[in-house]
């Protein structure tokens, strides 16, 4: 029989496990499959306000830039409540240096009407990602035995060996390129995110109710244990 102890002892499991990424470094995302992913910051347009001729363009440079993609892309649309928690700071360090007392109480009147607003009105914030993936096995410049071979070892080790993940990094990045003279075409602007931004976007997915309460560390002032 087991004891009362035992059975009201639960495992607590990793959620971590159930992820599929496997490693973030050097600006891209690496999965258990070995496969690898770019993510891409993209700014929006009002098309709505755009007069006709340009809404016209836009529309033929999506039909274009459609047609010669070979490979997916994800496209993500990420809600969130507006932080402005370092914009409320910034205004709490001026009323402090604010030497004019009718100021300064004009200023702290302001952070207050500000944060205020933000709690009450639920504003919310849109950021729009665009998702670029690598699989060898879709690679059409390698032969067909060399991706599969490369997909099967790439599931015997997830940490890919540093010759071969630069080796599809410089894949992916290319595709990278070509997705961004693609959104350059639409008049959209794109940044591609970096390993620090990378790791705060997946926290920020998977943890939502912690993200605004523990922020990370920055990765270049983490220090591993031996």
């Amino acid at each position: 029989m087991k004891s009362d102890k035992l059975a009201n002892k639960k495992t607590k499991v990793s959620t971590q496990q159930f992820l599929d990424i496997a490693e973030i470094k050097e600006d891209c995302v690496i999965l258990k499959d070995g496969t690898l992913r770019s993510v891409l910051l993209v700014s929006s347009i009002n098309f709505a306000l755009k007069s006709e001729d340009e809404q016209n363009a836009i529309i033929s440079a999506y039909v274009s830039f459609l047609n010669y993609l070979e490979f997916p892309l994800q496209i993500l649309i990420q809600s969130r409540k507006l932080d402005i928690d370092g914009y409320l700071e910034k205004i709490r360090k001026l009323e402090l240096e604010q030497t004019n007392e009718l100021l300064r109480m004009q200023t702290a009147d302001y952070r207050q009407y500000v944060s205020e607003l933000i709690e009450i009105g639920e504003i919310m914030t849109k950021r729009f990602y665009v998702v670029v993936p690598y699989n060898p096995i879709s690679d059409k410049g390698t032969s067909w035995f060399a991706r599969l071979f490369s997909l099967f070892s790439a599931s015997k080790d997830i940490r890919l060996k540093q010759k071969e993940f630069e080796k599809r990094r410089y894949a992916l990045f290319q595709r990278v390129e070509h997705v961004l003279t693609g959104l350059a075409g639409m008049s959209l602007k794109a940044v591609v995110l970096d390993t620090q931004s990378l790791i705060e976007l997946y926290y920020n997915t998977y943890n939502p109710d912690l993200f605004n309460k523990e922020k990370l560390v920055e990765v270049n002032r983490l220090r591993l244990e031996e």
